[in-house]
């Protein structure tokens, strides 16, 4: 290799350090590297849980997500809202491996690059998804449906053979408490009100304590007393959980949020307080209407 290639490749390396040391507010992926970490162990001393960079995808030459770059901090509970087809919903499967992007990066910390793991896997790593519709075992009880989303031996005999210790009976009762099911622990999920499987969901969820919650829609179709109840139970989680929260209901998102951020056409837009979002001219003309 000449020496006017090597300077040239050397330059490649500087602009690329540089790039990622000023893509979040943390100062990159780059300032969490030079530490030991355990394998599986979310690294979050720099500051971030999650980094999507430049990330897009295209189905049939619509590009669904297009250049798409956001973190999120430990702890944080961020809004996303957008008009349908802004590439929310799609988000959310790049991040859980559902869906592959055709490019860009995706870390779970500074370490962990998502797109190296399969769905499974990475609700093993710590991100717990809940979609639109509430998915619960409606035959069986809340604390069956609890029970059985706790993070234990799925194999026939250790199932056949199991039973709660103390610790995690004790953390099933608090996880009743939270979800706002404690004095319906025997009621079969299928007789629940449809907010109340909504909170069952999010309590199985939580049995399998997920560091990032992805949560789609989670108050549609709630009654307001169930939607003032559900911006309860998330303002418990934050700061224990980190949080992303898909929502069009603008009432649910400024009872909850601090960051909002817009997506559009598979981007960011905009991002900043629910009411710097809403005065963009930007958003109103995109989103919001006049």
């Amino acid at each position: 290799m000449t020496p006017d290639l090597m300077e040239q490749g050397a330059r490649r390396v500087q602009a690329r350090q540089a790039k990622l040391a000023q893509s979040t507010e943390s100062g990159g992926r780059s300032a969490g590297f030079g530490r030991v970490v355990h394998a599986g162990e979310v690294d979050v001393t720099h500051g971030r849980i999650l980094y999507l960079e430049d990330v897009s995808v295209s189905f049939d030459g619509f590009k669904a997500i297009n250049k798409l770059s956001l973190d999120i901090a430990p702890g944080e509970l961020r809004c996303i809202i957008g008009p349908n087809g802004a590439g929310k919903t799609t988000m959310m499967d790049i991040i859980t491996g559902k869906t592959r992007p055709d490019e860009g990066t995706v870390y779970f910390g500074s370490t962990i690059d998502l797109l190296r793991y399969k769905e499974a896997d990475i609700a093993q790593l710590g991100i717990g998804r809940k979609f639109q519709k509430p998915t619960v075992f409606e035959h069986l009880t809340v604390y069956e449906n609890l029970e059985l989303a706790l993070k234990t031996d799925k194999g026939v005999k250790a199932s056949m053979f199991f039973r709660l210790d103390s610790g995690q009976g004790d953390r099933l009762a608090e996880i009743l408490h939270t979800i706002h099911l404690a004095g319906d622990v025997n009621r079969l999920a299928g007789n629940l009100s449809h907010g109340q499987k909504q909170w069952l969901e999010i309590g199985m969820l939580l049995m399998q304590d997920p560091k990032l919650l992805l949560l789609d829609e989670p108050v549609a179709g709630m009654t307001d007393e169930e939607t003032v109840r559900t911006a309860e139970l998330f303002l418990t989680l934050k700061g224990k959980h980190s949080l992303m929260v898909v929502e069009h209901d603008m009432s649910f998102i400024r009872s909850i949020s601090e960051i909002v951020t817009v997506l559009c056409e598979g981007s960011v837009l905009a991002q900043g307080t629910l009411d710097e979002v809403q005065n963009d001219e930007r958003v109103i003309e995109v989103y919001l209407g006049r």
